[in-house]
């Protein structure tokens, strides 16, 4: 591995998209730092430290600290990722978006259009929930309504930029762009969250027996990530053999590996935003308080939501990236085949069936994971407030890690060089 990272360096345009990442990434958490005027930020972090918060220690795992501490990225991209939901549903349901959609790169531009104006528009009202939060815990300075327009401006500005440091990422760095400032922010939390484990420890809040079980779940917890992101159904192809001129074209076998999550982390990220969204605009309302008090962060009804909506997003993101009757077709144009089943419509239907199983079962795996805190604070006795990741951070996690190394992986490979995977 270290061999492949002084390749990765070696190749100048490669290191130039690394160091472009990392620049941008710093640029992210520099301005996790810089709080927003007019608000006592230390006040706010306080209520955080005491658990007097709820959906908003969730949102601050997602945003690095910048919530807790009050800052220009404060709501993090989730105005993002929530108007990309939106736009894709209308995708399905809206013919002439649809079309948009098939239009190529053109048509994904202007889709790519809309989510930014929807992104603004969401980001307008989360920012002034976000105010509303400041007020109800006095943590403004100046409840002028100058100050409090100044704020929801730059808590959206701040959230536009992030979006556009996300665009950048992906196009002249490595790896997708807001995936990326997700994962730098969960990983940002890991340094307090180890001190806050070990001083428990040693004050006897968390035994050591408790400590090691944990690590040992959180390994197997990895591993089972790990294969469940690189588990695969491989379908057999067999292409015919065609006489075009003089020359002998097909005859070969190949298979179209069908993964077992093919959705990745999207999922997960798309769940909680839907699920958030609600549940901040419920933090101040009083009528909505009964919102809170029954789907609260951590409750009953509120796990049991966030697992049907991984389940029904797993299979949304998987129908939309993936289309058997496309890839029938194609095979059929190209004189391939399954061993089998007929070419056409039979072998559409064969593929929706397999990709209907094997979706199954990584959905009931993601559903499984964004609840997996609960199992490790019951099996463990660590209270939940120490698991700083949890399950769903833990997939974001090492779900991104993979999809970056890959891509550093195919530039080396491109190149000649050995990998990472060998």
């Amino acid at each position: 591995m270290i061999e492949a990272l002084r390749n990765a360096v070696r190749i100048e345009d490669l290191r130039n998209k690394l160091l472009y990442t990392v620049a941008m990434l710093a640029i992210f958490r520099v301005g996790s730092y810089i709080p927003v005027p007019g608000v006592d930020a230390a006040a706010l972090a306080e209520r955080f430290r005491t658990g007097e918060t709820n959906i908003f220690s969730f949102l601050d795992l997602f945003a690095g600290g910048a919530f807790s501490n009050f800052s220009i990225f404060a709501m993090s991209v989730t105005p993002y990722i929530t108007a990309s939901i939106i736009v894709q549903l209308l995708t399905v349901v809206i013919p002439k978006l649809e079309e948009m959609a098939k239009e190529g790169v053109e048509g994904r531009k202007q889709l790519a259009q809309y989510t930014r104006y929807g992104t603004v528009l969401l980001a307008v009202i989360q920012a002034i929930g976000t105010v509303s939060l400041a007020r109800a815990y006095n943590v403004l300075r100046d409840s002028s309504l100058f100050s409090m327009v100044l704020i929801v401006t730059t808590l959206t500005a701040g959230t536009v930029l992030l979006m556009w440091l996300g665009e950048k990422i992906s196009e002249n760095g490595i790896g997708n762009g807001i995936s990326l400032i997700i994962f730098a922010g969960i990983v940002a939390r890991l340094p307090s969250g180890a001190i806050g484990v070990i001083r428990a420890v040693g004050e006897g809040g968390i035994s050591i027996l408790s400590l090691i079980v944990f690590a040992i779940l959180a390994v197997a917890l990895i591993a089972a990530i790990v294969l469940m992101q690189e588990g695969q159904r491989r379908i057999p192809v067999q292409y015919a053999k065609r006489v075009v001129g003089r020359r002998m074209y097909g005859g070969q076998s190949t298979h179209i590996p069908m993964r077992v999550n093919q959705a990745g982390v999207i999922p997960i990220i798309f769940a909680a935003s839907v699920l958030t969204f609600p549940l901040t605009i419920a933090q101040f309302i009083p009528a909505a308080s009964v919102i809170d008090r029954f789907l609260g962060y951590g409750t009953t009804l509120y796990n049991s939501l966030y697992a049907i909506l991984v389940i029904f997003f797993t299979y949304f993101y998987t129908a939309v990236t993936f289309n058997p009757r496309d890839v029938a077709d194609n095979m059929k144009k190209y004189g391939g085949f399954i061993p089998g089943i007929r070419p056409g419509q039979p072998t559409a239907e064969y593929l929706d069936r397999v990709l209907t199983r094997i979706t199954l079962v990584g959905a009931l795996f993601l559903a499984f994971i964004a609840i997996v805190p609960y199992v490790l604070a019951g099996v463990t006795h660590i209270p939940r407030s120490f698991i700083t990741i949890g399950g769903t951070g833990l997939l974001i996690v090492v779900g991104v890690a993979l999809d970056t190394l890959k891509q550093i992986e195919a530039h080396l490979l491109m190149r000649q060089y050995e990998g990472f995977i060998r």
